[in-house]
């Protein structure tokens, strides 16, 4: 950080001077990059900003407007300040338009009351700034090896959250484009008053670029993401001051950093699996070719070609607790369960892990195979295979497709119905898309932003809104939609008189800009509403 005006007027070299601040007093924290001496009335032409001026003032103007304009252009081009040494021109003060000037516009006027060496000020401040850059450069030399190590070492969301806390000695918070906080860090203050109405106050946190500050709120914020794809914003709560450009340098390195790892995470796992696995992995991140996954598949026996093809995947509930099994043993134990109950029911398929709780099939059904009687054969095969926690496991089921190249397409969507089938109730023997209709939908897309940005489109207005003024403008929608558009209905179970409940739907038209007579503007947000709660779920 370059010294203030304020450090330079401390420094020996100005107090030999006898230093007074005549003006300006309240930009004394102004920085200073460097120091030029010049007499010439036009000075700023010469500036970059960020200078501190040293004169005597023997060529500036005599008259009054003449002494303004030097000023104005000093400040224009954002000099730090002006010293100017009495005895040349000026003695005892300096003209009264000149400081009249300077203290309108908190632009720092130093007087030196004895003869100085411009040329000792110059040194003192410009080995200041020296160090000061060394000084940055060793912070961002720091910052950088701090993250590198955390890139290469595969850190956590958590452990790249905390190093940014711990550097910056602030609490910071990772939250998505939902304004729901995925990790953070108190740095020592309490968690609860950190995360405290969390997603009221981010919503009225609203940057135009991709890191600003936000001075009401006291707020550092960057955006997170890779290739043109932001999934979630980095927060760094200060104290009130500006951050300094350190800070700012710091959170954009751990946005990268958080970037970063979500790209390695996301493509490790086809990294060291097994034959089937691998395979599978391969037709769901498309690998492979179809020529090659027909070939591979052959190879381990399993014919794809000519055949229906069903995706499946097992996942097991959320609440089994990992004593049950260690993550990797119970992937693999699971794994071959599977594998034991398509063996038992001469089904042809490929069984590989997808991750610690989820196995994937690609059963390749014949001409003659029905493919429910299949399916509901191999679900009780593997129930009465793994009895421990046949309760605990959700069968998930794709479309049946007749190419191989369509594969993928039955695989991705069997997991997108075990993602929202988690949240059914348990008993059915598999699950199907129609099965988790519009909410389980919306559930499994809960995590991509393109969903985040809809719901925060259609709703983002409204809950500004309520965490601006208290309401509750949003529940009041959502009873009205809930009840098929009956005011009459909505009003008794929202429990206000018709009155109120009209105005505010009325409120909630004039706050959306929609109308709620129009069946598109409800169904968009009546999505929208289920949207928000898979969101929060």
């Amino acid at each position: 950080m370059f010294p203030s005006v304020a450090d330079v007027v401390a420094l020996d070299a100005v107090r030999r001077g006898m230093p007074q601040v005549v003006a300006g007093a309240r930009g004394l924290a102004r920085p200073v990059r460097w120091v030029h001496i010049s007499e010439l009335p036009d000075a700023a032409r010469l500036l970059r900003g960020g200078e501190l001026v040293l004169a005597t003032g023997i060529a500036l103007p005599e008259d009054s407007a003449g002494l303004e304009r030097y000023v104005r252009e000093l400040v224009d081009i954002e000099a730090a300040g002006l010293v100017i040494e009495l005895g040349r021109r000026y003695t005892g003060e300096l003209p009264r338009p000149l400081v009249d000037a300077a203290e309108k516009a908190r632009f720092p006027l130093v007087t030196l009351h004895r003869e100085t060496h411009f040329v000792g000020i110059t040194e003192a401040v410009h080995s200041l700034v020296i160090d000061a850059q060394l000084a940055e450069l060793r912070e961002s030399e720091a910052v950088h090896q701090a993250f590198t190590e955390l890139a290469v070492e595969g850190a956590e969301p958590g452990d790249v959250v905390r190093q940014a806390s711990r550097m910056s000695g602030r609490p910071v918070v990772l939250e998505n484009l939902a304004h729901q906080v995925l990790a953070y860090d108190a740095a020592g203050t309490r968690a609860e008053t950190l995360l405290d109405h969390w997603e009221d106050r981010s919503r009225q946190v609203r940057p135009s670029t991709r890191t600003e500050y936000d001075e009401r709120a006291g707020w550092l914020v960057t955006m997170v993401g890779a290739r043109g794809h932001d999934w979630g914003r980095l927060v760094l709560v200060g104290d009130g001051a500006s951050p300094p450009a350190k800070q700012t340098m710091l959170l954009e390195r751990a946005a990268s950093t958080l970037a970063l790892n979500r790209l390695v995470v996301r493509d490790r796992e086809t990294l060291e699996r097994q034959t089937h696995r691998t395979l599978l992995s391969g037709i769901l991140t498309h690998s492979y070719t179809v020529a090659e996954v027909t070939l591979r598949a052959r190879a381990l026996g399993v014919h794809l070609e000519g055949r229906r093809l069903v995706g499946v995947v097992l996942r097991l509930r959320r609440g089994v607790t990992p004593a049950v099994l260690e993550a990797q043993i119970r992937l693999r134990d699971f794994t071959e369960t599977a594998a034991a109950a398509v063996r038992e029911r001469r089904l042809v398929a490929l069984v590989g892990g997808l991750d610690d709780d989820s196995v994937g099939l690609l059963i390749a059904l014949g001409p003659q195979d029905a493919e429910d009687a299949a399916l509901q054969g191999f679900s009780a095969a593997l129930r009465k295979l793994a009895p421990d926690f046949a309760a605990d496991v959700v069968i998930a089921v794709g479309s049946s497709v007749g190419a191989v190249r369509d594969a993928r397409r039955s695989l991705l969507e069997a997991t997108q119905v075990a993602d929202a089938a988690l949240h059914q109730g348990s008993g059915a023997a598999f699950y199907r898309l129609p099965d988790v209709r519009l909410r389980g939908l919306l559930h499994l897309l809960r995590d991509d932003t393109r969903l985040q940005t809809y719901v925060e489109r259609e709703l983002g207005p409204l809950l500004e809104y309520d965490a601006q003024h208290g309401t509750h403008l949003v529940q009041m929608l959502a009873v009205y939609l809930e009840h098929g558009r009956n005011k009459s209905a909505a009003a008794d179970a929202a429990h206000l008189s018709r009155p109120s409940f009209y105005e505010r739907l009325h409120r909630i038209e004039r706050v959306l800009s929609v109308d709620l007579d129009q069946v598109e503007s409800c169904l968009s947000l009546h999505v929208a509403l289920l949207g928000l709660e898979a969101l929060r779920r």
